[in-house]
């Protein structure tokens, strides 16, 4: 993985778990805990998935139906 996309995943991961904790009131440790052992997480950081080149708030959407039924969309 090239520093780019690493640097592109880093960003996201901060977007999104800000996104977590306003939509949860979770604290920063329960949001970044959800949001690295989740399966959407895991695909943002395979850079085959091309993942790390959509937006955060498109991301948001899988993440939070992860979390919310228990299955990725």
């Amino acid at each position: 993985m090239t520093q780019d996309i690493q640097f592109q995943i880093e960003c996201l991961a901060a977007e999104l778990t800000e996104m977590l904790m306003t939509e949860y009131g979770w604290s920063i440790h329960r949001a970044l805990d959800e949001l690295y052992s989740s399966s959407t997480f895991a695909k943002l950081n395979d850079p085959d998935c091309g993942l790390y080149y959509q937006g955060a708030v498109y991301l948001f959407q899988f993440l939070k139906t992860e979390i919310e039924t228990g299955k990725v969309a």
